[in-house]
């Protein structure tokens, strides 16, 4: 009898939180900022050319990331350009989140994004609107939608302009989609982000960001990041961008190398995210260093 109570009683429990209208939810608003304890060397140095561990690429996104120059960055047409919104939270951030408020009914009908990184803005719809048609502009935050899941905040956003999933040249297509799940543990906010791409991944792409509360946050704190001015860093013919040709990039094998991984694990794939595939590597060889000979285009 006691265990029969018990299990109705969790029942009724679960059922509440699942039903409770977004008006009693805990809200997200406030000020937040990153946390870099989950995959720092990535997120903060940066990651290392031909590092694609553990990204579910394919054919299309290796060819595409092996062609990337770093030096495309000093472009004065790439020096301010905006993370798009399946990456932004994972670079040095600060995210001012709010609501936006029916005036008659008081209803949340979306949730607001200020982002300190270029001064980019978010509008998550919570009024039950549809997507656009495929033939919409795209922006850098894309269109987004979000319903109530209990305490957790369910986003899908499309309409993203063409960026990158990791920023050492893995690319991400204007066809991709993102489905995100906020949810927020006292001064903690996790965000667990799932990317499709059918262009340049064969499997979803999933990732879990944290960011901190921050209740001392001042306006100096945004207007540090929020304007970019380009200039010309580098002198360079009209038109004359870095590149690599297939084969000829000379730092493919550096990573492997220097933190003696076989190449193949590197090199990313669907596989490479698995537990399964880390009893492989002993049996793969690694590759030895050998002096840059290719030059950048």
């Amino acid at each position: 009898m006691v265990r029969r109570l018990s299990l109705v009683v969790m029942l009724v429990v679960f059922a509440i939180v699942v039903a409770t209208p977004a008006w009693a939810q805990s809200h997200l608003n406030g000020d937040w900022v990153g946390l870099f304890h989950e995959d720092e060397p990535e997120r903060a140095p940066g990651p290392d050319p031909g590092d694609y561990a553990g990204l579910p690429i394919n054919a299309a996104g290796r060819l595409y990331a092996d062609s990337w120059d770093a030096g495309r960055l000093t472009l004065p047409e790439h020096q301010c350009r905006a993370h798009v919104s399946p990456y932004i939270l994972r670079g040095p951030i600060r995210v001012r989140i709010t609501e936006e408020r029916d005036p008659t009914s008081q209803d949340v009908v979306a949730v607001k994004q200020f982002m300190s990184t270029w001064a980019q803005e978010r509008t998550i719809w919570l009024d039950g609107r549809p997507h656009p048609s495929e033939k919409a502009p795209h922006t850098w935050m894309g269109f987004s939608t979000g319903e109530w899941i209990g305490q957790t905040l369910k986003v899908v956003t499309t309409h993203i302009k063409q960026g990158w999933h990791r920023r050492n040249g893995v690319p991400m297509s204007a066809r991709t989609r993102m489905t995100e799940y906020y949810f927020r543990h006292g001064e903690v906010l996790t965000q667990v982000s799932i990317t499709e791409d059918p262009v340049f991944l064969s499997e979803p792409l999933v990732k879990s960001t944290d960011l901190r509360l921050d209740l001392n946050t001042r306006p100096a704190d945004y207007q540090r990041w929020l304007f970019c001015q380009p200039d010309e860093e580098i002198l360079r013919g009209a038109g004359d961008v870095p590149h690599y040709l297939p084969g000829q990039n000379p730092y493919v094998e550096e990573f492997a190398t220097r933190v003696h991984l076989p190449l193949e694990a590197v090199r990313g794939g669907a596989e490479t995210m698995y537990p399964e595939y880390a009893r492989r590597i002993p049996t793969m060889p690694v590759p030895t260093a050998r002096p840059a000979s290719a030059s950048s285009r």
